[in-house]
């Protein structure tokens, strides 16, 4: 979800308070509501010989350390510095790395952390909505204890119904967001206080020695847990990719004042209920509370998880539009929800992959507890992979000294890595899940880059140059019909091959003629000023450019309307749009493993056609068929 508040989050002085609202509904929803299980998670691995309160602060050290390193210092204070025109994310980041980056190797690791990074999100957008729903829903056993045999199909019927209300946007609901998650945050941070207050040696944990005595008195059974306490700082990396949307100001303001002191206090405060009711470790989340309020709880925390699931979607929609834009993925349908706020998309393909995903897990897991193993791993590797692109930004955009960004981004490396590798250990019980979901986005997006190389490089041998082609088109003959023809082309140095189709079959040219060439940018927007140039290379003939950065979606009619200021005659009634009908086959010897090919080839005949994609008006499109080996 979009929220058109980034202007204002730049100005100085303290952002209103709407703002700081639009940021708790949209960029907390993953993180806070993971107070659902993490402690959970995180203590069951030691209840096989009985909980003692040597454990219970020992986790609560670590979680809160975790929260302070992972999120405050390296997300709030050090990644979120380095925005790309004032967008977040990893694609953002990858985009900068690689226009700073040294040498065509380097660049290509880079592009693999960044598209690796952003498999592992989509795998993560799978996981959230499954695990929050079913963790906020469960706690009508505790709640309602005759309901516990409708726990599962309530979850799935959220879930369904969730999805089903995408294709109507954000906008009409998102101005609830901000307020729930006040509430929530307020209420969990309210009742861990309570609980504080009367077991305030509790607040030892504070201390990092706890968290440094139990690693070394547990040792592998601390790194065990250690794949638990990272799902209390799942989520972090919302903050970043939501930057764009708000600015860097209202999130940190958000973050230090109010959603981590909230956080703390209830982590804290199911601890203080662990240590003085051992019995509460079932679900200390929900057994906080005094029995009255535990019902409405259930009603907020399957609302709040409803919100970040929300937010997952919505991120992931932005992030496949990235992927589009930036040549990872065929083309798929783009809606618009809104007609004012440009971020606020539906992606039917992505929506219904999600809604496949979701409920199957949910079916195949059943329980939180069960998910909590699949859920870690996709958090983790995204961690690294931000980690790795953020040090190489700090070093050249930043022109930091090797020590200086090197040196901090190192050790949030290694905290990193220790756990995804303490998460690697539930690869047999559920973590297999997010891997092979990234392997496989992983395969088909660097599958996808690579078929469209080869067919630029395809083109660009059977094409005519374009000098040629005007140099000897007064002394053809060539009949010139009335009307503007458009023909789409991917290399402005060379003749599309829709236009010498058409002069092969039809003998005609028109009297006006625009070669348009669309060049997606490595930036977030282009200024209108810059979205669109046109250079007339003979009478009645132009070279038309029109830009769009990462976050945008295309529409060419529009863009080719405001070109009339450069001499363009464009009238959208005498227009017609040519575009070659790519039939694609195996070359005598493809330049691509088999099963490389095989994914283009399907992913290509599958993808949305050039005029849905680009908002062009059927009844004016002329479609040439063209048969390409690759």
């Amino acid at each position: 979800m979009t929220v058109a508040l980034a202007a204002g989050s730049r100005r100085a002085g303290v952002p209103p308070l709407a703002m700081l609202l639009g940021v708790l509904g949209v960029v907390y929803g993953d993180i806070g509501t993971s107070p659902l299980y993490a402690f959970k998670a995180s203590l069951d691995h030691f209840t096989a010989t009985g909980i003692t309160s040597w454990e219970v602060l020992g986790i609560l050290s670590l979680i809160f350390w975790s929260l302070v390193l992972v999120v405050t210092v390296k997300y709030v204070l050090l990644v979120m510095r380095a925005d790309n025109r004032g967008e977040g994310g990893i694609l953002a980041l990858m985009a900068l790395a690689q226009r700073v980056a040294g040498g065509p190797r380097l660049r290509h690791f880079l592009v693999l952390a960044g598209v690796g990074g952003a498999c592992l999100f989509f795998g993560d957008g799978v996981i959230t909505p499954a695990i929050s729903v079913l963790s906020a829903v469960e706690g009508l056993e505790i709640a309602a204890p005759p309901l516990k045999d409708y726990v599962l199909p309530i979850a799935v019927a959220v879930i369904v119904l969730l999805f089903a209300v995408q294709y109507r946007g954000t906008h009409s609901v998102g101005r609830l967001f901000g307020p729930v998650m006040a509430v929530w945050f307020a209420a969990i941070g309210l009742l861990g206080a309570i609980e504080i207050a009367g077991h305030p040696r509790v607040l030892l944990a504070l201390s990092p020695g706890y968290a440094v005595g139990i690693v070394v008195q547990y040792r592998w059974l601390a790194f065990v847990a250690l794949g638990s306490v990272v799902l209390a700082v799942t989520g972090a990396e919302a903050l970043y990719a939501d930057m764009g949307h708000f600015g860097a100001q209202p999130i940190r303001l958000s973050w230090m004042f109010f959603v981590l002191p909230a956080l703390v206090l209830n982590y804290f405060g199911q601890g203080a209920l662990v240590l003085s009711h051992p019995a509460a470790e079932e679900n200390p989340f929900f057994l906080l509370g005094p029995d009255w309020l535990r019902l409405p709880m259930v009603i907020l925390a399957t609302a709040a998880t409803v919100i970040a699931s929300q937010s997952v979607i919505s991120g992931a929609f932005s992030m496949a539009r990235q992927c589009m834009q930036l040549g990872f993925l065929p083309r798929m349908t783009v809606r618009h929800t809104s007609a004012t706020e440009e971020g606020q998309i539906y992606v039917p393909q992505i929506n219904a992959a999600l809604l496949v995903g979701v409920v199957a897990l949910v079916l195949a897991f059943k329980t939180s507890d069960n998910l909590a193993a699949a859920y870690g791993i996709a958090v983790t590797g995204t961690f690294i992979c931000t980690c790795i692109l953020a040090a190489e930004v700090f070093r050249q955009h930043f022109h930091w000294s090797k020590l200086a960004s090197y040196g901090p981004f190192g050790f949030f490396l290694v905290i990193d890595s220790v756990f995804f590798a303490a998460n690697l250990l539930k690869v047999p019980e559920g973590g297999y899940v997010p891997l092979v979901l990234g392997f496989a986005l992983l395969a088909l997006m660097t599958s996808w880059n690579r078929g469209r190389d080869l067919l630029l490089s395809r083109w660009r041998m059977d094409s005519l140059p374009l000098a040629s082609f005007l140099a000897r088109l007064p002394q053809s003959r060539t009949v010139r019909v009335p009307g503007m023809a458009v023909f789409l082309t991917g290399n402005p140095d060379y003749v599309p091959a829709a236009l010498l189709h058409n002069l092969k079959h039809n003998k005609v040219l028109h009297e006006k003629v625009l070669f348009v060439t669309v060049a997606n940018l490595d930036v977030p927007d282009v200024p209108a000023e810059e979205r669109a140039t046109a250079v007339e290379l003979a009478p009645g003939i132009h070279r038309v450019t029109i830009r769009y950065g990462f976050m945008e979606s295309p529409n060419l009619p529009r863009d080719l309307a405001a070109l009339r200021g450069q001499g363009v005659e464009y009238d959208p009634m005498q227009t017609s749009y040519f575009l070659g009908r790519e039939v694609l086959v195996p070359a005598t010897a493809p330049k691509m493993p088999f099963w490389r090919l095989w994914l283009f080839l399907v992913m290509a005949r599958n993808a949305v056609p050039a005029t849905e994609f680009f908002r062009i008006p059927s009844d004016r499109v002329v479609e040439l068929g063209v048969r390409v080996a690759i």
